[in-house]
């Protein structure tokens, strides 16, 4: 980003994505489509037509025909959630997909420091309060999204709904101490 103001998504950073070993999270536990549909806020109807559209596929396992269950990292449900937060502003279809498409290149570090901010029309990352500042001055931002905070919310609800291993496919019990059939099935498994 140049010192000079925050950046459009319109334009290509040229950074490889970074991936962030030491958060379990993002390697090592997957969510099925109806525990990423809690966790952001959308129907399943809406995580079945972004997936099918390209805008939003699980990083982990796509479906493969029918009978397959989609599999979401972590990250994929904090885009699903940006996402959503986008669409309920107005922001059109064809600058989230460039905003998602930007969002998927950044490491899991940068995504936790970013302030999303639109006029509507355009989607610009800030990584630092001057950067909003610049830009609301400039009369352009009109909204924004603190992409830490809506991390956080994710990650609040993920930890009340199950997660599964990647490598061994092993449901993770969420914090609800009434759900006793994710349990019997660890054990028959």
């Amino acid at each position: 980003m140049a010192a000079d103001g925050p950046a459009s998504f319109t334009g290509s950073r040229g950074q490889a994505p970074q991936e962030d070993a030491s958060d379990p999270s993002s390697d090592q536990v997957g969510y099925r489509g109806p525990t990423a549909c809690s966790a952001a806020g959308i129907t399943y109807r809406q995580l079945d037509y972004w997936a099918r559209t390209g805008l939003v596929e699980p990083s982990i396992r796509p479906a493969y025909g029918s009978g397959t269950q989609r599999l979401y990292s972590f990250r994929d449900v904090v885009v699903l959630k940006i996402v959503k937060r986008l669409l309920d502003t107005g922001v059109s279809l064809q600058n989230i997909r460039t905003a998602v498409q930007h969002l998927r290149s950044r490491g899991m570090t940068d995504l936790a420091q970013m302030t999303l901010m639109s006029d509507g029309a355009t989607v610009y990352e800030c990584s630092s309060p001057d950067e909003v500042v610049d830009l609301l001055q400039g009369g352009q931002g009109v909204f924004g999204i603190a992409v830490g905070v809506v991390w956080k919310d994710v990650e609040g609800a993920l930890s009340q709904l199950h997660g599964e291993h990647v490598d061994t496919g092993e449901t993770i019990v969420g914090d609800h101490p009434g759900d006793e059939l994710a349990r019997r099935r660890n054990r028959a498994g």
